[in-house]
């Protein structure tokens, strides 16, 4: 069943782990898992081949297999977005190419993260990925990995360009998104998505579109239910489902001492959870005995909460 990219694009949206066996071969059965789980908690989308997947360590070889398998498995059910960012404008275009042929809905490239492209350099690319891409493709701000910011006047360029349907804005800065958010409202079919889960609820409020919500992997009916509620406008329940939101960034997300905490805590999690292999990509390693031992009791902690969440909506 092919699944058309709603315009604009709505909703939650995990960026999906990439389940890994070793540094070069994916936990088959555990990404089918980890789908269904995440497809069977409501959720609106998954993107692959992000930060949160560890795209930029996998090979090129094991970026294709995920996004074959991932598709199959999806089968139409939810678009599936595909992370295309690379130091190569031609390795780009042959991923986007390859997704469309498989049957992926649309595309997200961040700014090229070696050399650190000035914006008209920027806005250059961006018009030569248009009339490359077989996909529409979606903007990923991320400048503490990239070095380069999607500028105010880049964004109002872009979406002059039929191809580009959005952004996601990973950048966690709200002045940031303030002068953004109006900028998309000339576009209708634009969409403007939140990365950091802890802003989700007072980015919606504020106009969003939706989240990339990595805690959505493990958790996807919470933030799915965040995210109605935001729609609805229902500022009680939003204040509620907000509180244990930031209950799981601070209870999974701070276990480890450096940047790659975040990743190794959802993947943890997931391991603990029995969905998939917690293998992370070089040069990090998943957590070790004492931490796991921390992220399982305070999935043990956590779950109950959720539960109640859940229980709470359904009377």
């Amino acid at each position: 069943m092919d699944t058309e990219l709603a315009q604009p694009v709505r909703g939650v949206i995990p960026p999906l782990v990439t389940p890994l066996v070793d540094r070069d071969s994916l936990d088959i059965e555990g990404l089918e898992r980890l789908i269904e789980h995440v497809v069977g908690g409501g959720v609106h989308g998954l993107f692959i081949l992000g930060t949160t997947g560890e795209a930029p360590s996998l090979s090129h070889r094991i970026r294709r297999q995920l996004i074959e398998r991932t598709v199959k498995q999806v089968a139409g059910r939810v678009p599936v977005l595909v992370g295309i960012t690379d130091t190569s404008f031609v390795e780009s275009v042959e991923l986007a190419q390859f997704a469309a042929d498989v049957g992926a809905q649309a595309a997200v490239t961040s700014t090229p993260y070696y050399f650190p492209a000035g914006q008209p350099e920027l806005i250059e690319y961006l018009d030569h990925l248009a009339k490359a891409l077989p996909l529409p493709f979606l903007l990923y701000n991320m400048p503490r990995l990239t070095k380069v910011a999607f500028e105010p006047d880049t964004v109002r360029w872009a979406l002059g360009v039929e191809k580009i349907v959005g952004m996601k804005d990973s950048s966690g800065d709200m002045i940031y998104f303030h002068h953004i958010r109006p900028l998309v409202e000339q576009r209708p079919d634009w969409s403007l998505l939140i990365g950091p889960e802890e802003l989700l609820a007072e980015a919606m409020l504020l106009g969003a579109h939706g989240g990339v919500s990595g805690g959505a992997n493990a958790f996807p009916r919470l933030y799915v239910d965040l995210y109605d509620a935001a729609v609805q406008r229902d500022l009680p329940r939003v204040r509620e489902l907000h509180r244990i939101v930031m209950r799981v960034a601070e209870s999974i997300y701070t276990v480890g001492r450096h940047s790659s905490a975040i990743i190794k805590g959802i993947k943890c999690s997931l391991s603990c959870m029995g969905i998939c292999m917690d293998f992370m990509a070089e040069p990090f390693h998943r957590f070790r005995e004492p931490e796991r031992r921390v992220i399982q009791k305070r999935l043990d902690e956590l779950l109950p909460l959720v539960a109640q969440n859940r229980a709470s909506t359904s009377t």
